[in-house]
C-alpha cells in the first residue's frame, strides 16, 4: 500500500510546470501548518473519534485508530480529484468526478482497512467537510473559479504539490520516517496562490 501510495504521488509530482513553485509552497506551508499545529489537531480529532466510535468499531488499539483515521483523510483529501471535482459539482452541478472518485476512494478504502483497521471509515467526515467546503466556495465564487479544470496551471501546480504531500504519507505507510504530513496541508493551497501572483505579475503562465 505505501508503494502503490509513493508510485501515485509520483506521477502527480512530475507533473509540475516549475519546480520552485511547489518547493516554496511546501516550505512556506509547512511552516504555516507548524504554527497551526495542524497534525496535532487533527491527531486530537481521531483521539476523540477513538473514544467516541472506537468500541463501536472493535478497535482497541488508540493509537491504530488514529493513524487509520489520519492517513485515510489525507490520502482521500490531496489529489486533483479532490479540487477539480469539489468546484465543478458546486460550479454546474457536475458531480462525474466526484463519483469517480468516491468508486477509487472505494477501492482503496479496502486496501487501507485491511492494512490499518476499520478506523479508515471515520475518514468518511474529513472528506465530507472538506469536499462540502470547497463546492460551497465554488458557488459563492463561482466567476473567479470558472476555468478550473485539468490543464489550467493553478490545477496542475496544485497537484504537483499534493503529490509532494502524499509523498511524505507513502515514507510514514512504508515506515521509512515519520514525517508530520498534515503541517504540509497549506501547502496544496499556496501553490496556486503562487501562479495566480505570477500570472498577475506577468512571470509566467
Amino acid at each position: 500500500l505505501g508503494l502503490v501510495t509513493i508510485i501515485v504521488a509520483i506521477d502527480n509530482a512530475i507533473t509540475t510546470q516549475n519546480i520552485l513553485i511547489p518547493l516554496f509552497a511546501i516550505v512556506i506551508g509547512a511552516m504555516l501548518g507548524e504554527w497551526m499545529q495542524l497534525e496535532e489537531r487533527l491527531e486530537a480529532l481521531g483521539r476523540w473519534m477513538e473514544r467516541t466510535f472506537g468500541e463501536r468499531l472493535g478497535e482497541k488499539d488508540e493509537n491504530r485508530l488514529v493513524q487509520a483515521f489520519v492517513t485515510a483523510s489525507l490520502v482521500y483529501c490531496v489529489g486533483p480529484l479532490t479540487i477539480i471535482g469539489s468546484v465543478q459539482d458546486g460550479l454546474v452541478n457536475n458531480y462525474e468526478f466526484l463519483l469517480l472518485k468516491a468508486v477509487l476512494d472505494g477501492f482503496a478504502s479496502i486496501a487501507f482497512a485491511a492494512s490499518l483497521g476499520p478506523g479508515v471509515i471515520l475518514s468518511a467526515i474529513t472528506v465530507f467537510l472538506f469536499q462540502g467546503g470547497l463546492a460551497l466556495l465554488a458557488m459563492l465564487f463561482g466567476g473567479a473559479l470558472g476555468g478550473v479544470t485539468a490543464d489550467n496551471p493553478a490545477v496542475i501546480e496544485m497537484t504537483a504539490t499534493g503529490g509532494i504531500v502524499l509523498l511524505s504519507i507513502g515514507f510514514i505507510l512504508l515506515g521509512i520516517k515519520r514525517l508530520r504530513a498534515a503541517n504540509f496541508l497549506p501547502a496544496i493551497f499556496l501553490a496556486p496562490a503562487f501562479v495566480v501572483l505570477l500570472q498577475w505579475l506577468g512571470l509566467g503562465f
